[in-house]
C-alpha cells in the first residue's frame, strides 16, 4: 500500500518495473489508462505553470488588439480529469509498446529511436 503513494519516477517503482517480465508489462500496459496515472508534485506544478503562461499570453493578445475574441486556452490535461469534447488517444500498438519499454530500460538508440539532428523530432510510427 505504501508503494502506491510513491511518485512514478521513484527508485523503488523503477526497480519494480525493471524486474517485471515482458508478459507482465504487456498485460499491465493493456489494462492501464495513462489518464489515471499519478503525477509527482513537480509535474503538477509544471502543468500549473504552463496553464498560467498560456493564460497570460491569451490575455496579452486580447489586450493588444488581437484578432477578434479568441477562446481562452484549455488547461493541460491532468490525471483523472476527462478532457472536454471527449478526445481520447489511441492506445499504442504492441510494436510501439515494446519500443517505449526498451527505451525506458536503457536500450541503445536503434530502429525507430535513431538519433536525429538537433531540433528534429522523430516520432514512432502510428497505425491508423
Amino acid at each position: 500500500m505504501l508503494i502506491r503513494g510513491l511518485p512514478p519516477e521513484s527508485a523503488t517503482k523503477t526497480a519494480l518495473r525493471n524486474q517485471m517480465g515482458d508478459s507482465e508489462l504487456s498485460q499491465a500496459s493493456k489494462s492501464a489508462d495513462p489518464s489515471q496515472g499519478q503525477w509527482s508534485q513537480a509535474e503538477m506544478l509544471l502543468a500549473s505553470l504552463i496553464d498560467s503562461v498560456r493564460w497570460l499570453v491569451h490575455v496579452t493578445v486580447i489586450a493588444n488588439g488581437g484578432k477578434g475574441r479568441s477562446k481562452p486556452p484549455d488547461p493541460v490535461p491532468r490525471p483523472g480529469v476527462k478532457p472536454k469534447g471527449g478526445k481520447s488517444r489511441k492506445p499504442l500498438t504492441l510494436q510501439q509498446q515494446e519500443a517505449v519499454l526498451a527505451r525506458i530500460r536503457g536500450a541503445p538508440l536503434t530502429g525507430s529511436w535513431q538519433q536525429t539532428k538537433p531540433g528534429q523530432v522523430t516520432h514512432l510510427p502510428r497505425n491508423s
